[in-house]
């Protein structure tokens, strides 16, 4: 993966920082790496899978070997719900590249569980076994999905957030979803439990506020990623059903791609521009939040 600046040297405010990621081997947090990266920073890639956070650290050194004040980075398997696990990384973490800087908690996820098979309920739908109702959805796959979004922003904070105290221009950056601010049909364990991650958000950032850590996160809109594109897409490239009406609810009419985070992400990191920002969810989907449909 190549970085999407290609200028020689890198200048930035962000030289040097230590970031660490979770879910860094995922499709936008890989993302966030190389972002991270292009700007000099010493990445930690975090992933439940160590093969995965493996390939986005060869794909930065690939990078790096090309380019002079590029980052370095280092893979380190993690689970985001065991807190051994976190202490276990960030010791590997504090020898690799000394105490972290900027946390980005991107882990998260849904599980099909928690989710019901059709956006609204109809009479006869409790008696048919082939549809996933709401009276049907699992506790244990509703628990799962507060869980990894959550209890996985929180601990992790715990973990490396104890490195930022007393130290200038650290922050904490959340991911967030569109699902926080309005729920979504078919996944309300999802949207609960994000929407937790923007109040947790906003807790934190008042929590923190006097010991100089920054807590704010970005809610991305609806990517058109290697991981859903079945999703959005069906087996000839044609929009679902479902497609077709994010798209007519985003005025710019377009999926995102990885790179449109970036900026966001960079500004909410450098505390020379964004040093005043904190607690805030900023929407990046096209203008899908501001769009009431007429």
């Amino acid at each position: 993966m190549k970085g999407s600046h290609m200028n020689d040297k890198v200048e930035s405010g962000l030289t040097g920082k230590t970031v660490v990621i979770t879910g860094g081997g995922g499709v936008l947090c890989s993302g966030f790496a190389i972002a991270m990266a292009e700007q000099g920073c010493n990445i930690a890639v975090l992933d439940l899978k160590l093969e995965s956070a493996e390939k986005v650290v060869r794909d930065i050194e690939t990078e790096g070997s090309r380019r002079r004040g590029y980052g370095r980075a280092l893979a380190v398997a993690a689970n985001v719900l065991d807190r051994e696990s976190l202490d276990q990384a960030h010791d590997k973490v504090m020898k690799a590249f000394g105490p972290c800087d900027i946390l980005i908690n991107g882990a998260g996820g849904n599980h099909p569980k928690g989710s019901t098979g059709k956006e609204y309920f109809e009479d006869g739908d409790i008696e048919d076994t082939d549809i996933v109702s709401f009276f049907d959805l699992d506790q244990k796959g509703v628990g799962f999905v507060f869980d990894l979004n959550y209890l996985g922003t929180l601990l992790p904070t715990q973990v490396f957030a104890k490195d930022m105290i007393g130290r200038a221009g650290c922050s904490v950056i959340n991911i967030s979803s569109m699902s926080a601010f309005k729920p979504l049909t078919k996944i309300p364990a999802y949207s609960a439990a994000k929407a937790a991650v923007s109040n947790l958000t906003e807790w934190l950032a008042v929590h923190f506020a006097k010991s100089g850590i920054r807590v704010n996160a970005i809610a991305p809109g609806f990517f058109d990623t290697a991981q859903n594109h079945a999703l959005l897409f069906d087996a000839d490239g044609k929009m679902t059903s479902r497609s077709e009406k994010i798209i007519g609810h985003t005025p710019l009419g377009r999926f995102g791609v990885p790179e449109d985070l970036s900026g966001t992400l960079l500004w909410l990191a450098d505390d020379g521009s964004s040093g005043f920002v904190t607690g805030v969810v900023v929407p990046v989907d096209g203008g899908f939040a501001a769009y009431a449909g007429v």
